[in-house]
C-alpha cells in the first residue's frame, strides 16, 4: 500500500512541496482527482513540518499550498464554463461519476455562493463544486473571491493544525492512525448531507401518492 507520509519524509524538502502542490491542484481542479487526499495530505504535511521531516518554511509551503487549491479550483471553473451541463449528462465512468457531480450540485443549491468555500471542507464535493459553478450558477468575480478565502481557509487550517498538534510527541509518533482520523471526521458533513437529502419531510411524506388511503372496494 501506498504511503504518502513516508514518500514525503523521504523526499524532504522541494520535491516534497511539488508532490503535496500537485496533489492539491488535482482534487481541487480535475475531476478524476476526487479520490486524492487533500485533508490527511495537508495535515500529514502541518505534522513533518513541525517534527522537521521536511525541511521547508511553514510560510513557504502554506503559500504553495494555498497558490494550488485555488488555481484547481479556477480550472475546475473553466471547464465547467465551457462543458457546460454536456459535462453532466455524460454517463458514468472511472474518472466521472454523475453521483458525485448531483452531490455537489445539491450542495450548491443548499449553500449559494458560500457553498465554495464551506465545500473546501467536504472531500469530494470539494472537487465537483467549482464545476458546478461555472456551467452557470455563478458569476466569475464572486467565484474569485470565494476561491480565494475558500483556499486561504482551507491550506493554513488543515496545514496549521498538523504543525500545532505536530510537537505533541503523541501525534508525532501516530501521524498515520491520526491522518485516518482526519479522513473520517471530514467525511462527516458528506455523510449527513446525503442522509438529510435521502430522508422525506413531511410535505413529501404527505403529498406521496403511495402514502395517501386508496379507496375501499365497493
Amino acid at each position: 500500500m501506498f504511503d504518502l507520509t513516508a514518500t514525503l519524509q523521504t523526499l524532504g524538502g522541494p520535491p516534497a512541496l511539488g508532490v503535496m502542490t500537485a496533489i492539491v491542484f488535482a482534487e481541487s481542479g480535475v475531476l478524476a482527482g476526487f479520490f486524492l487526499p487533500g485533508d490527511s495530505l495537508l495535515f500529514s504535511a502541518g505534522v513533518l513540518l513541525a517534527d522537521g521531516a521536511i525541511h521547508l518554511p511553514f510560510t513557504l509551503v502554506a503559500l504553495g499550498l494555498v497558490v494550488a487549491a485555488f488555481l484547481g479550483d479556477q480550472v475546475g471553473y473553466l471547464v465547467g464554463r465551457k462543458a457546460g451541463p454536456r459535462l453532466f449528462d455524460r454517463d458514468d465512468s472511472r474518472l466521472f461519476s454523475r453521483q458525485n457531480a448531483a452531490r455537489a450540485h445539491d450542495f450548491f443549491r443548499r449553500y449559494g455562493p458560500k457553498a465554495v468555500i464551506l465545500a473546501r471542507f467536504v472531500p469530494v464535493v470539494r472537487t465537483f463544486t467549482p464545476t458546478v459553478a461555472g456551467v452557470g450558477a455563478m458569476p466569475y468575480r464572486p467565484f474569485l473571491l470565494y476561491n480565494a478565502i475558500g483556499a486561504t481557509l482551507w491550506a493554513v487550517g488543515m496545514l496549521g493544525a498538523g504543525h500545532a498538534l505536530g510537537g505533541v510527541p503523541f501525534v508525532a509518533a501516530h501521524v498515520e492512525v491520526l491522518t485516518l482520523g482526519v479522513v473520517a471526521l471530514s467525511l462527516v458533513p458528506a455523510v449527513l448531507s446525503v442522509s438529510g437529502r435521502r430522508r422525506p419531510g413531511p410535505d413529501k411524506e404527505l403529498n406521496d401518492p403511495a402514502s395517501e388511503p386508496t379507496a375501499a372496494p365497493r
